[in-house]
């Protein structure tokens, strides 16, 4: 059974940074693509990144493109979710999610994501 746990969230000022990781255990990542995902309480989750399993291809959000890099290490069974010129709207809990293989346009459901952790919070403020 695929278990992931998410760790690197804290409170940052806006302008930081921070770098989630998200460690798997049980079985080995190199067969699932990994997303990241992410949800203010009271509102919608926002998928916001995607790897696919080979690495080769990866996807972002508009919301995120461009300040966000999402990365793999299957030597350590982690994915990573580098997260520079952080916003206050980017605070959220920050969950990852485990789908066979690939990064479809429509990642950000989460409907193809069959595992997922519990969650890392990221606050950004002053």
């Amino acid at each position: 059974q695929l278990q992931l746990v998410e760790s690197g969230g804290g409170l940052v000022q806006p302008g930081g940074s921070l770098r989630l990781s998200c460690a798997a255990s049980g079985v080995t990542l190199d067969s699932y693509a990994i997303g990241w995902f992410r949800q203010v309480p009271g509102k919608e989750r926002e998928g916001i990144s995607c790897i696919t399993s080979t690495g080769g291809t990866t996807r972002y959000a508009d919301s995120v493109k461009g300040r966000f890099t999402i990365s793999r290490d299957d030597a350590k069974n982690t994915v990573y979710l580098q997260m520079d010129s952080l916003k206050p709207e980017d605070t959220a809990d920050y969950y990852c999610a485990a789908a066979p293989r690939f990064c479809g346009p429509y990642y950000y459901t989460g409907e193809l994501f069959d595992y997922w952790g519990q969650g890392t919070r990221v606050t950004v403020s002053s």
